[in-house]
């Protein structure tokens, strides 16, 4: 019903930027989240941003300054532009789509995800 495809990744040196995309198709919502999350080896999944359907957007404390989800709606894409990267951002970057008004879901509540993107930062 959904697909979600993420790019952008790779790696880079500490200080460094790189900017995520999440192309995203088929089954349009009415009320619905885009949001970033990510998933370092060992550790728990984490939320990073969200962006819902009104255009508001939210970003974990870990990485306000630094983070910014934005949207393109005629491209239907959502991006996470990441600054000051620092070898604690490495980890697999999703994106997510949960359907309904919950502002913002951050966890559980996604209903799609993609398949990921790499994103190494060397010190």
């Amino acid at each position: 019903q959904v697909q979600l495809v993420e790019s952008g990744g790779g790696l880079v040196q500490a200080g460094g930027s790189l900017r995520l995309s999440c192309a995203y198709s088929g089954r349009t919502y009415d009320y619905y989240t885009l949001g970033w999350f990510r998933q370092a080896p060992g550790k728990e999944r984490e939320y990073v941003a969200a962006c819902s359907w009104t255009g508001d957007t939210y970003h974990a404390d870990s990485v306000k300054g630094r983070f910014t989800i934005s949207r393109d709606n005629a491209k239907n894409t959502v991006y996470l532009q990441m600054i000051s990267l620092t070898p604690e951002d490495t980890a697999v970057y999703y994106c997510g789509l949960y359907v309904g008004t919950k502002s913002p879901p951050q966890g559980n509540e996604y209903d799609y995800w993609g398949q990921g993107t790499q994103v190494t930062v060397s010190s």
